[in-house]
């Protein structure tokens, strides 16, 4: 399923940009979070599996990382350096520089992505990002909103409101950085209209990608235990691929789709069954965009452009 065919994903931007494949490299550069070192709280948000993401990784350098992200992708070329654990700008601007310059120092390096949460955004992270934006380099800051919702804030522990989205979303825009939004389809008490009433709010602050991942039910999490008393039921494949589709029929054509869906394996992975395989969620929600219209089609929008 060629998913270019009915949106603008991350790949064929990057191809246009650089006139060739760039594989994004996971990283972790062994941060916490606000909401686990007991700033905010303990245990996490209650879908996150505090212990699963990147604690192998934090024993090697950023180098070596880089280099055994590389062979796993078995391709030569350009790369992103994806700081994805936890709160990547969640440290002093010092350590962060030297993480950043190691990642984006490597030759076949053409930018960095970070991931962290809309309340630890300092205005010298963003300072920093800007700098490696204004040297020529890609650069995306990845904001884990989830939901603009904050009744829905509090009930998954998030520990931030909309205004802290908001807050940082701006000031990175104000110095030119591009900002994801990770958006999670599906979570408690939430429906089509919750799903598409956050996406018209992070449409109207201003956002140059998204990102959209199905509830998972994750091993270790607060959230495996609600859905063992029966508390909490993630969404059928239908379901999700239908409401996915929706959200990028409404979304411009200009936004780019970093990803619309996710997966993970067991034993992690406790439910749905079908975020498991990579492509079932993408070929379903590609089979509806072909039925319905592609990215930006509810709006009047025509995608693929014309050029």
């Amino acid at each position: 399923m060629d998913l270019t065919r009915h949106l603008h994903t991350f790949g064929y931007y990057l191809k246009r940009r650089f006139g060739e494949p760039v594989h994004k490299l996971s990283l972790s550069g062994d941060f916490t979070c606000p909401n686990r070192d007991g700033t905010l709280g303990r245990g996490g948000c209650t879908f996150c599996n505090v212990r699963s993401f990147g604690r192998d990784a934090a024993e090697l350098t950023i180098s070596q990382q880089l280099e055994r992200e590389k062979a796993k992708t078995d391709r030569a070329g350009k790369y992103l350096a994806y700081f994805q654990a936890y709160t990547s700008t969640y440290a002093e601007v010092e350590v962060l520089k030297a993480l950043y310059d190691e990642a984006a120092g490597a030759a076949d390096v053409v930018g960095l992505c970070v991931g962290t949460r809309p309340d630890c955004v300092p205005d010298a992270a963003l300072d920093l990002l800007a700098g490696y934006r204004d040297a020529g380099r890609e650069v995306w800051l990845e904001l884990g909103l989830q939901t603009a919702n904050d009744a829905t804030q509090a009930l998954i522990r998030r520990g931030h409101t909309l205004a802290d989205y908001r807050d940082a979303a701006e000031r990175a825009r104000a110095r030119g950085l591009k900002v994801c939004a990770h958006l999670i389809v599906g979570l408690p008490g939430e429906g089509w209209e919750q799903a598409h009433q956050t996406l018209a709010t992070v449409l109207d602050i201003g956002v140059a990608g998204l990102k959209l991942h199905p509830l998972m039910i994750v091993r270790g999490s607060r959230m495996a235990a609600q859905y063992r008393r029966g508390e909490v039921q993630p969404q059928s494949l239908d379901d999700y691929a239908d409401l996915a589709a929706s959200l990028i029929r409404h979304t411009p054509a200009d936004v780019v789709f970093h990803r619309v869906s996710a997966t993970a394996q067991a034993p992690t992975l406790i439910a749905p069954d079908w975020c498991g395989p990579r492509w079932t969620a993408l070929q379903a929600i590609g089979a509806r965009l072909a039925r319905a219209g592609g990215q930006g089609s509810a709006l009047g929008q025509a995608w693929p452009p014309a050029d």
